[in-house]
């Protein structure tokens, strides 16, 4: 599954590993999870056993599945994009096999116009996946990891410590403060309120405090949305205005 995003920090969305499980209080109310349910509903191949009924819900089944068809797919998009790479997973999650993930770091190497978003709850497990795989670091590959309140600050450390031209925090949802955070190293943050169904607030003092953080480390600071139960209707205004700011790709970008 791949195609056009309507998430507004990226273009496209590449889905080479589809399911995943639940690892944080981010996961109550994952789109991606109602998402998959949905297509699940509708038989589609990917997506077949990942979810499950749970009271009024569905949930991950921790069942994956690692779609070989869809590699090639960033190959056949010519026009350079950034690729949200498993929107409807995590690549690093347990149970994907390093041999897989290097089919995929072989993918976006050859696809070398397209930059290239991994974003992973499990930040404790890239820096043995890329030395288990022999896997190098790409120029146009960013990686990136979640962190919903000052409870996962920790995902910091650990992704601060992976050699990538680009790092990036995605503080979405974001459910609590993260107060004072040293964000040296760090390149990009991404702020975004829960959405959907039961969407928990957001508060603007918690936006505020790591836009701070971010004005201090130098990181490029993207605001998402406020969210809510319709996250059109709250919009993504911040201070009077949008902020729609990328990190700058270069050639000395950190180890």
């Amino acid at each position: 599954m791949a195609g056009q995003s309507d998430i507004e920090w990226t273009d496209a969305t590449w889905n080479p590993v589809t399911g995943c499980s639940m690892v944080s209080p981010g996961c109550t109310n994952c789109y991606a999870m109602r998402m998959a349910s949905r297509l699940q509903a509708m038989d589609h191949h990917a997506y077949r056993g990942v979810t499950r009924k749970s009271g009024t819900k569905q949930i991950w089944t921790g069942r994956l599945y690692l779609n070989e068809s869809a590699l090639a797919v960033p190959l056949r998009w010519r026009q350079p994009r950034r690729v949200f790479v498993n929107s409807m997973s995590d690549l690093f999650q347990d149970g994907v096999p390093q041999a897989f993930i290097a089919k995929v770091w072989s993918i976006m190497e050859e696809a070398h116009w397209h930059s290239f978003q991994i974003l992973t709850k499990r930040p404790e497990n890239i820096l043995p996946v890329l030395r288990g795989a022999k896997l190098a670091k790409l120029p146009n590959v960013w990686l990136g990891t979640s962190v919903e309140s000052s409870d996962y600050v920790h995902r910091i450390e650990l992704l601060r410590k992976v050699p990538a031209t680009v790092r990036f925090i995605s503080f979405e949802p974001l459910l609590g403060p993260i107060g004072r955070t040293n964000l040296s190293g760090i390149h990009w943050a991404i702020v975004g309120g829960e959405s959907g169904p039961n969407a928990r607030p957001i508060q603007p003092e918690w936006v505020n405090a790591i836009r701070s953080n971010c004005a201090e480390s130098g990181t490029a600071f993207f605001f998402k949305q406020w969210g809510g139960t319709n996250k059109k209707r709250s919009g993504r205004l911040l201070d009077g205005r949008t902020w729609d700011e990328y990190p700058h790709v270069h050639s000395e970008a950190a180890e």
